[in-house]
């Protein structure tokens, strides 16, 4: 038998050092799952890893897809973006103020994207739910849900952009052609505000493709289904944009953050 001269305390050493990667291994993979749970299922590789490092744990994303692999954990994708027009007859278009633009030539509060959806209810009808978003910080400052599609469903989201304070005077209010948008109710309103309507051009519902994509994000991360009540969709949309959407969810598309941080910062800048 050979003795290796090596002390007990210097054994027991050798035995947590051997023993710390599985340790952080479990902690890491713990923390996967926390973040992948806490989001809903809506959060991919990318996200988790950039949250996980806010929250001062380092995992990159390679570590983060193994986790999420072996733990059988897959986050929600939105299906791929199909385009659709609302190109009403008898609305007077206004111009098209963002063409050949990009999001450098603003900062916060100058331009809001808008737009409709429809969610199904039990009954076999449907809901709608409106909403503006800032283009540059992508927060999502009015939106409002009904069970019609007048001119009024698109005012009162306006005006909870208005009422927020998320507006500049002069700001651009870029929409698709509905005829919500093209109605003299809304363009009253606009002119009363100081605000500058802009429209997609015709047949070309590309040139709002912001709005359609958060449509689709939302129906994914919610969980597209049958709704029982109006009430119910205003909750959930309560709860996913003002709770959720605006305050916890970091977006790629400006610089992995959050829209409620991202318009404090675009106003500091000016």
């Amino acid at each position: 038998m050979i003795s290796l001269q090596v002390s007990r305390e210097a054994y027991y050493g050798w035995l947590r050092r051997k023993s710390m990667p599985k340790v952080r291994d479990d902690s890491i993979n713990a923390a996967v799952k926390q973040m992948f749970d806490f989001h809903k299922g809506r959060y991919g590789v990318k996200r988790i890893s950039a949250a996980l490092k806010e929250t001062g744990i380092k995992a990159g994303c390679y570590v983060v897809r193994r986790v999420m692999r072996e733990s059988g954990l897959k986050a929600k994708y939105p299906r791929s973006f199909r385009p659709r027009t609302t190109d009403s007859r008898g609305v007077k278009a206004s111009p098209n103020l963002l063409k050949d633009t990009d999001n450098t030539a603003f900062t916060a509060g100058e331009v809001l994207v808008g737009d409709i959806t429809y969610l199904p209810l039990t009954n076999g009808r449907f809901c709608y739910l409106a909403m503006f978003q800032d283009k540059v910080t992508k927060r999502l400052a009015g939106w409002s849900v009904d069970t019609n599609m007048r001119t009024g469903l698109v005012t009162e989201a306006l005006g909870m952009a208005l009422r927020r304070d998320l507006v500049k005077r002069d700001a651009i209010i870029h929409t698709d052609r509905g005829s919500q948008y093209g109605s003299r109710e809304f363009r009253e309103r606009l002119e009363r505000c100081g605000l500058r309507q802009s429209m997609s051009a015709k047949g070309n519902c590309y040139d709002n493709a912001q709005a359609e994509s958060f449509f689709s994000r939302f129906k994914t991360e919610v969980g597209m289904k049958l709704f029982s009540s109006v009430e119910e969709v205003r909750s959930i949309a309560f709860d996913y944009i003002d709770c959720y959407y605006n305050r916890i969810r970091l977006h790629s598309t400006i610089g992995t953050t959050i829209p409620k941080l991202e318009q404090r910062l675009k106003e500091a800048q000016n």
